[in-house]
């Protein structure tokens, strides 16, 4: 019998509702992996699967974000190390994160730096339904430049080595959504489409670029494995409408699962008991999945 997974947990901002999601999430039922949690806050303490407990109200951000991104740095070594096969990273707080000297737009590409500085591709999961961002969190007006073949192309192979090693698929199905309304309608509404997101679908040998209005529903009705996203709230909403408080972020390209819940600190319910653990529990859930094909034979 092959061993259970082992996974790194981090609660993230500890002043949010990530130490209780965490909690709760472990507490639905068995979870078929063993779990130590990172993040406590306390100098000297030891990693632990006991339930963590809330942050002090009178923890600063810089000192939350501290905490927060020691205990990334920590699931990153002992995954690297080999002493556990995936990670689940709790919300945090990019300004307190800042504030603390942890200067990334993201936990996507701060994993990725403390991974050896690999390229790496985000990816939410919700159901049936996985959406690959080309771009992240950039304005809007920077999308389009930002949207460039090469980007494309890096971004659909990040994902199709991903949905081969991680989720099994022997031939991955990709498809590209447009950048602009009805895939540019033949120059009408914008050229990118045409000149810049057919030929790298070309390459990928995706489909595409397909309507924002239409591929995502294709996608959830089992035509394609992956979408392609040409900015973050076209994918974004796509996941969230599908499967509001239930979708997993995913980070591609690491040598090592990485997995998150798709909401972020909320600071104005931390503390009342209330935070649903769904998303978590995915997150928790669909670590252990991608652990179980990412072993080595």
């Amino acid at each position: 019998m092959a061993p259970r997974p082992r996974l790194a947990v981090t609660l993230g901002d500890p002043r949010g509702i990530g130490p209780e999601v965490v909690a709760k999430a472990l507490s639905l039922g068995p979870l078929p992996a063993d779990v130590v949690v990172l993040g406590s806050g306390e100098r000297g303490a030891e990693p632990s699967a006991a339930p963590p407990r809330p942050a002090p109200r009178s923890l600063l951000p810089e000192g939350a974000g501290r905490i927060a991104g020691e205990a990334v740095e920590e699931a990153v070594r002992l995954a690297l190390r080999g002493e556990v096969d995936a990670i689940v990273t709790g919300p945090v707080h990019k300004h307190a994160l800042h504030l603390a000297g942890y200067r990334y737009p993201g936990l996507t590409e701060m994993v990725g730096h403390l991974a050896g500085d690999v390229e790496t591709a985000m990816m939410l999961v919700t159901g049936a339904l996985r959406v690959v961002l080309v771009t992240t969190h950039v304005p809007l007006r920077e999308v389009a430049a930002q949207v460039t073949a090469e980007r494309v192309v890096r971004v659909g192979r990040i994902a199709d080595a991903a949905l081969r090693r991680w989720w099994g698929l022997e031939r991955p199905r990709l498809a590209v959504c447009a950048l602009n309304p009805h895939a540019g309608e033949g120059g009408l509404f914008g050229d990118e489409d045409d000149r810049v997101l057919r030929p790298a679908a070309a390459q990928l040998g995706a489909a595409g670029p397909l309507p924002a209005d239409t591929v995502f529903v294709r996608a959830l009705k089992g035509e394609f494995d992956a979408v392609l996203a040409p900015y973050h709230d076209v994918g974004m909403t796509a996941v969230k409408v599908a499967g509001f408080g239930k979708g997993v972020n995913v980070t591609l390209g690491l040598p090592f699962p990485r997995t998150a819940p798709d909401h972020g600190t909320a600071l104005d319910i931390a503390g009342k008991g209330v935070a649903d653990p769904s998303s978590m529990r995915a997150a928790l859930d669909l670590a252990v999945e991608l652990a179980k094909r990412n072993r080595k034979p």
